[in-house]
């Protein structure tokens, strides 16, 4: 019967006449219910058999389970400093985790407290840092976001994330980047300079960029990256009800390798206000040859915090001719041109705070110096044309007219940089005076 139906239907797609074509009435409204049952029977089953399904009515609440995280005693680790261990070595953890619960539901008002945030997850150090206390984790990821002036947003992220995380037994470190001063955001920048420092702590196999409004609804949505690919796995967020909005949108939230990201060269320094980088990422994702990857849809649901637009993030005015320039500026304006200050690196109880001087918007008139701030770390000059290398053998100490300089720093004034392979990426490379390349 089935196979009649199906050629039945092939028939009518070439513009053929079946032979019951020609019955009409009750008869005829009768066959069509009929084959739209059954067409509506194949589309379940061929969805049950190609993606899972989850029922996000019911969802359960973020932090359930992690009651089973008990705090046993200090276990040995199978690698690390310190001394040797002592007894055997922990197992590895289960794949996929088995705290896993599926959906979750999602808070987006009234977050609490950062104290109170962090009395709820006792395991996390320092830094945002956690690990599984008593299994040894097979993905260690660093999650970076870039950030200015959301505090609250914040809040709802480190409340919703951390116990999402640890329910998937990963070893994992948040890193806030904050942009100093008043001047125009830019994103990708700062996920470069994240990305860098995130590095520099240590040898991370996964690096993710996640907005700060976003929060995850399914704790299925792994927060591990694909060995051959970079992964997009905000593919259905509330915003867009759930669908993807084009098929190479590579927004949201984004995991890259430390090996797939300098294939691509990192990301667009050039894209200054809101709009376009994500699309030059998805670009230099094809053009390094490398394609995305992305969960299932059932899998891969957010929800976006609503809010108004951010003064300093308007539309970015250039961002369609930058596009049209990736194809000849993706090799030379990146990991390899990125030049930044870090200001300050805190770590505070639930997350790294890496406040950072990234310059000013060539394309703009200079306005007001932003307003000096205080640090609490000396001051360092960075250039990125080793991301491994030696950064961990750097000092943290600086002379005293280095801490002094960290007082108060001067407004961001043009350089001129060191030979590029474009016109335009030569344009759009503004830094403090000084800056190492």
């Amino acid at each position: 019967m089935l196979r009649g139906w199906m050629e039945r239907q092939e028939e009518e797609d070439r513009g053929g006449v079946s032979p019951s074509s020609s019955r009409i009435g009750f008869n005829r409204i009768k066959a069509e219910t009929v084959t739209s049952v059954v067409r509506r029977g194949l589309v379940s089953v061929l969805v049950h058999t190609t993606e899972p399904e989850f029922d996000y009515s019911r969802p359960h609440d973020v932090y359930t389970n992690l009651s089973h995280l008990g705090v046993p005693p200090p276990p040995p680790r199978n690698s690390g400093t310190g001394p040797p261990a002592t007894g055997p070595p922990l197992r590895d953890c289960q794949v996929p985790s088995p705290l896993l619960v599926g959906p979750v539901s999602v808070h987006l008002s009234s977050p609490l407290s950062l104290e109170e945030i962090r009395h709820r997850n006792p395991l996390v150090l320092p830094g945002g840092r956690y690990r599984p206390p008593d299994c040894e984790p097979r993905h260690h990821t660093a999650i970076v976001v870039p950030y200015r002036n959301r505090q609250t947003h914040l809040r709802a992220l480190l409340y919703h994330l951390h116990p999402f995380l640890q329910r998937q037994q990963i070893h994992y470190s948040i890193y806030i980047v904050q942009q100093w001063g008043n001047g125009t955001f830019n994103r990708a920048k700062l996920l470069n300079v994240g990305v860098r420092e995130a590095l520099r702590d240590e040898d991370w196999s996964c690096i993710f960029l996640h907005d700060v409004d976003l929060l995850p609804e399914n704790d299925h949505n792994t927060y591990t990256c694909h060995k051959q690919f970079p992964t997009h796995l905000s593919v259905a967020m509330d915003k867009f009800r759930y669908r993807l909005p084009y098929p190479q949108y590579f927004g949201g939230v984004s995991a890259v390798t430390p090996d797939q990201y300098m294939k691509m060269n990192g990301f667009p320094n050039q894209y200054w206000g809101w709009g376009g980088e994500d699309d030059d990422i998805a670009a230099r994702v094809r053009l390094s040859g490398m394609k995305i990857v992305r969960p299932p849809v059932a899998i891969g649901h957010y929800k976006m915090i609503k809010h108004k637009g951010d003064r300093g993030n308007e539309q970015n005015p250039r961002r369609f001719d930058l596009l049209k320039r990736t194809r000849l500026n993706w090799r030379s304006d990146g990991l390899n041109s990125l030049t930044y200050e870090l200001l300050s690196k805190e770590l505070e109880p639930l997350y790294t705070k890496l406040t950072v001087d990234i310059g000013e918007d060539p394309h703009l008139p200079q306005g007001k110096a932003p307003i000096p701030v205080k640090t609490t770390t000396s001051v360092h000059k960075h250039s990125t044309s080793n991301i491994r290398g030696s950064a961990k053998q750097e000092s943290r100490q600086e002379s005293k007219e280095s801490e002094a300089r960290n007082m108060t720093v001067s407004k961001p004034v043009d350089i001129k940089p060191e030979s590029v392979q474009s016109k335009a990426a030569n344009q759009t490379t503004q830094e403090k005076k000084g800056v190492m390349k």
